[in-house]
């Protein structure tokens, strides 16, 4: 078993549940941890025998992009289903953060972490 890891995926995009958020939209930043056999690869040297990381990140671009949600569970669970459901993976973690999040208060970013196996949704 092995780990690929995407970190710090930047995008923009329109998620939140207060109107601003809405409407003006914001960054978002995301981490994959892809657990995977790393075998074939390794001893073949072929990108058919692992996944594709541009592949991945376009993945996650459309999910981030195209779709809006309220909270950034949804929207992790979404990327994590899209990703496991796509690519050939056995897990993967997800962190999604938002920066700048509109809370009363100084914040850096709010983070959210998921951990997501292939049975979860078979």
């Amino acid at each position: 078993m092995g780990v690929i890891r995407l970190k710090n995926m930047l995008f923009y995009g329109y998620h939140g549940v207060k109107k601003s958020e809405k409407e003006l939209g914001g960054k978002f930043e995301v981490d994959l941890e892809l657990s995977m056999s790393l075998k074939n690869s390794g001893l073949s040297d072929n990108l058919h025998d692992t996944v594709d990381y541009e592949a991945v990140y376009k993945t996650v671009s459309n999910c981030v992009e195209s779709k809006r949600f309220f909270l950034l569970e949804a929207l992790a669970e979404n990327i994590s289903r899209s990703v496991i459901m796509k690519y050939n993976i056995d897990a993967v973690v997800i962190r999604v953060r938002k920066p700048n999040a509109p809370v009363s208060g100084v914040i850096d970013t709010v983070e959210v972490e998921l951990k997501r196996k292939k049975s979860d949704y078979v």
